[in-house]
């Protein structure tokens, strides 16, 4: 038997079923995980220990009588800091809300995962506001990347993707909003999909945010997403329930994918990136995909309005906060989000409005005649660990986000999956995008990408 951090989801659910292992010896091996690795990368807001215990004697008990509550049951799993999870304060990521109460219920992302009999570890970090793709926040202090500990995790979901490089568990809960789940993941070597918008059920909803799976493999991502998936009333945004398997997969037929290799806006992309993204494209052609060049839909426009809305967005609940309280907030996001958006007039934010909804014009008319489409997921690789942003500039700090925010406003399933490592260690991934609702179909071509792949470097221990 392997050690529990090297087993995905599937396997350890398996062995309790074959009463190979139990909850109660993984919880402890992974607690032991967490001890040893925390020092090094600071992934974890709260590790709640003694709760995971009760948890894991509690399913180890349903296993013994043969009555778990799902597939998941007694699976680790660590869940986002602002995810609200009954008992944890949820000061999203800043030192301005560090006296902030324990919440009183769980989110719905956290709430299918304790019904589904999930042992939940702890919260991870992430930075202020989640604004940042970035592993700094005032509160969290640095989350640094595992495979090299000088560089960045990228972010928002900073600490759920270093806490799955580093074996903390085989299931995480991020979000994403512009690319929160797919920028760490593909800085980090792991898998993510961003759902379409709705799919998962998330409190409070708002336009383009969703919760998803950052795991190591295809597989834990699909399984889990039979639990997220279930339905919450309390997102006035979700989708109708789907009654399938995700991890049934589809059947396989000749693929149209179209191949966007440039955004022509933002940061221009790294040789190392436009590469992997170019052997993935030739590695489905040979497998039977057709493939075809994609132009970019992006405008410079969208892209400023997109972080103009954003800016406008932060700015209001800068302003709410009281002057202590702003004095508190990183530096960096209080200039980020103030420099232009406290003289925005109401048309100006209208009109950043509208080149949102432009963007999701153009991203769904531009990917309408392929099955799905295939680019980088980031154009850059992992930058300094200890920069808010790559370049620094709180006053353009949203280059690198134009292959992954625009689906977020178009509402389409987006998935981030390593392809290789450089040289020097560092992880590059790639992304496939869905047609809206498609969930189920960008799952099954990431498992197909997982299949053609270049071998995978082990995972550092």
């Amino acid at each position: 038997m392997s050690h529990p951090h090297e087993l995905t989801a599937r396997q350890m659910s398996a062995a309790f079923g074959r009463r190979e292992l139990s909850p109660v010896e993984v919880v402890r091996a992974l607690l032991a995980r967490i001890e040893a690795w925390e020092p090094r990368i600071n992934a974890m807001y709260r590790v709640s220990s003694d709760l995971a215990l009760e948890q894991a004697e509690a399913s180890e008990a349903r296993w013994r009588s043969a009555r778990p509550l799902s597939a998941l049951d007694g699976v680790p799993v660590t869940i986002k800091e602002n995810i609200a999870t009954r008992g944890d304060p949820a000061p999203i990521g800043t030192r301005a809300n560090e006296d902030a109460p324990p919440q009183p219920v769980d989110a719905p992302p956290a709430a299918r995962i304790r019904e589904a009999g999930c042992v939940m570890l702890g919260k991870t970090t992430m930075p202020d506001y989640g604004m940042l793709s970035s592993g700094l926040s005032s509160l969290h202090g640095i989350t640094r990347n595992p495979w090299r500990l000088d560089r960045n995790t990228s972010g928002s979901s900073s600490g759920a993707a270093a806490a799955a490089v580093a074996g903390y568990a085989p299931l995480h809960i991020g979000t994403d909003i512009g690319g929160s789940l797919r920028l760490p993941a593909a800085h980090c070597g792991i898998f993510a999909l961003k759902p379409s918008l709705g799919r998962v059920p998330i409190v409070p909803p708002y336009l383009g945010r969703v919760a998803g799976p950052m795991t190591r493999s295809v597989e834990d991502a699909a399984l889990v997403m039979n639990a997220l998936s279930r339905p919450d009333v309390r997102d006035f945004m979700s989708l109708p329930p789907l009654e399938i398997d995700f991890t049934a997969g589809t059947a396989r037929r000749r693929l149209r994918i179209g191949f966007l290799a440039d955004m022509g806006v933002g940061l221009a992309v790294d040789r190392a990136v436009r590469g992997a993204a170019e052997a993935a494209a030739k590695a489905l052609e040979q497998a039977g995909c057709a493939l075809e060049p994609v132009r970019s839909f992006m405008t410079g426009e969208m892209l400023d309005g997109v972080c103009r809305f954003f800016e406008a967005r932060s700015h209001n609940d800068l302003a709410q906060l009281p002057r202590e309280k702003r004095d508190k907030v990183l530096p960096f996001i209080v200039e980020w989000c103030t420099w232009r958006a406290e003289r925005f007039s109401g048309r100006e934010v209208m009109q950043a409005y509208n080149q949102v909804m432009a963007l999701r014009e153009a991203a769904v008319a531009a990917t309408a005649p392929y099955d799905f489409i295939l680019s980088p997921t980031s154009p850059i690789l992992p930058y300094a660990a200890e920069l808010p942003a790559p370049g620094n500039d709180p006053r353009n700090a949203l280059p690198h986000i134009a292959f992954t925010v625009a689906y977020n406003m178009s509402e389409q399933p987006a998935a981030s999956v390593n392809w290789t490592t450089t040289e020097d260690g560092l992880p590059v991934g790639i992304q496939l995008v869905g047609r809206r609702f498609d969930d189920a179909g960008v799952l099954e071509l990431a498992r197909l990408v997982e299949e053609l792949r270049p071998a995978q470097r082990p995972w550092p221990q």
